[in-house]
């Protein structure tokens, strides 16, 4: 089990979505913002930084977004339905672009390959919690 399932769990109001499905989510956010940042610097250290400018970019975007995603899908108090879908929906778009842009790259930057793997995870996760929110 997760720290972020065992908070959820543990907190005194009751999740308003499924506890497996929001943890999953927040954990996948965590996971993705870290991947974006570590690839966004790894990057930097590529011989061809100049071709990797947009990939930074968006590596550094989606780090972001992911981090934030996670933060707020975390507080359980007052917890908005509303607000949970927009984040999880521009998070899951910063996910794809990201993962289109590092995949073009990932044949010769392994880096990139990986990132492109959390990213792909992020979104589905996404996704799915998007999915929960909407029923």
């Amino acid at each position: 089990m997760t720290h972020a399932q065992q908070m959820i769990e543990t907190h005194p109001a009751e999740p308003v979505i499924d506890a497996g499905v929001l943890s999953r989510c927040i954990e996948a956010c965590y996971d993705c913002a870290q991947s974006c940042t570590a690839c966004a610097d790894a990057c930097l250290g590529e011989q061809d930084v100049e071709t990797l400018v947009r990939c930074i970019r968006l590596n550094l975007d989606c780090a972001d977004v992911c981090a934030t995603t996670g933060n707020v899908l975390s507080r359980q108090t007052a917890f908005e339905p509303a607000v949970a879908m927009a984040m999880v929906q521009a998070c899951a778009e910063a996910c794809r672009v990201c993962a289109d842009e590092c995949e073009r790259h990932a044949e010769h930057m392994e880096h990139c390959r990986v990132c492109a793997d959390a990213c792909r995870g992020c979104e589905r996760a996404c996704n799915e919690l998007a999915s929960s929110l909407a029923a």
